[in-house]
């Protein structure tokens, strides 16, 4: 078991932009009002004819580019979202006929806003047992078609958007770019965010998450980094699950990453569920904040109070 590295990333956005001062025009609510407790000013949204596979496929197709490679080099395609409409085909599936990806596993992967350190653990994994060698995982999601835009507490927060990274197993005797995954839940506060209902729709108990959030996923995200015999400090990047300015800062700080870049893509993309931290990171690497490489802690959280984090060696 030789272990997984990430060789490429890629990212998609729709082109439409939402601004706060557009959410003015349509709820009670005002750019300081969102700005002071969300710290976002854009978000993208897709369009009725935009599914949530389509957006997946386009951030896969760059992720695929970025590597060198051709579909038919992938045999696993993993996808976190909980935004899919139809139960099958599934999202996985959906994009491997987009991309023209022959005979792969495709599985879809619904942790919410932890969807995507989930699913690239279980390509790990995957890729350590020899049931895979290449795999596409992607986080894609679109908030826009499960949000009540009448609500300001929620609308306010939501964009669409997804990332994709290129899984590959390491040569012999190569150093895991991947490193080992800490997880769990708090199933008893699953209610504290949901999607429930018919058609779905996007709720939260926001100060529950909050307080969770600021006062118990700090330790958490630290002993990921111990599993990975790595200090906060020696971390260059740190891309935390994009949920809102003020819980993003304080667990960055109480972390200890002193030294590291924070992603805070939040602020022009809003909260993109499971494509935040792919759609983050990519960015990163797009700016040339981080290198290749560089250790980077990611760590996603929130739906059923779910986390999973992992530090990676950047692509």
């Amino acid at each position: 078991m030789n272990g997984s590295r990430i060789t490429a990333i890629g990212h998609y956005q729709p082109a439409r932009v939402l601004t706060n001062d557009d959410l003015a025009g349509m709820v009670d609510t005002s750019d300081e009002w969102i700005r002071s407790r969300a710290g976002i000013r854009t978000r993208h949204i897709a369009g009725p004819d935009e599914p949530v596979d389509e957006l997946a496929a386009y951030a896969a197709a760059k992720a695929l580019a970025a590597a060198g490679l051709t579909p038919d080099g992938i045999d696993l395609v993993l996808v976190a979202t909980s935004t899919a409409i139809d139960r099958s085909p599934n999202t996985a599936a959906r994009v491997a006929a987009r991309l023209g990806i022959p005979r792969p596993a495709a599985m879809d992967v619904n942790v919410v806003c932890a969807g995507f350190t989930h699913a690239l653990a279980t390509a790990d994994h995957t890729v350590r047992a020899g049931a895979a060698t290449r795999a596409l995982v992607i986080g894609a999601d679109k908030m826009s078609q499960i949000t009540d835009w009448s609500d300001r507490s929620t609308c306010v927060l939501v964009g669409d958007g997804a990332g994709a990274a290129v899984v590959e197993a390491c040569a012999p005797g190569e150093e895991p770019g991947i490193g080992p995954v800490l997880w769990g839940s708090v199933p008893e506060m699953g209610h504290a965010v949901r999607i429930e209902g018919t058609p779905p729709r996007f709720a939260q108990e926001g100060q529950s998450v909050y307080r969770w959030a600021t006062t118990q996923l700090p330790s958490i995200a630290r002993r990921a980094c111990e599993k990975a015999g790595i200090d906060p400090a020696d971390l260059a990047a740190v891309v935390l699950h994009q949920a809102n300015l003020r819980i993003i800062e304080p667990l960055a700080r109480k972390l200890g990453a002193v030294n590291a870049v924070v992603a805070r893509d939040v602020t022009e993309s809003g909260n993109t569920s499971a494509a935040s931290i792919p759609l983050a990171l990519s960015k990163l690497i797009e700016q040339g904040a981080v290198r290749t490489g560089d250790p980077a802690l990611l760590f996603g959280f929130g739906g059923n109070l779910s986390y999973a984090g992992q530090v990676v060696r950047c692509p």
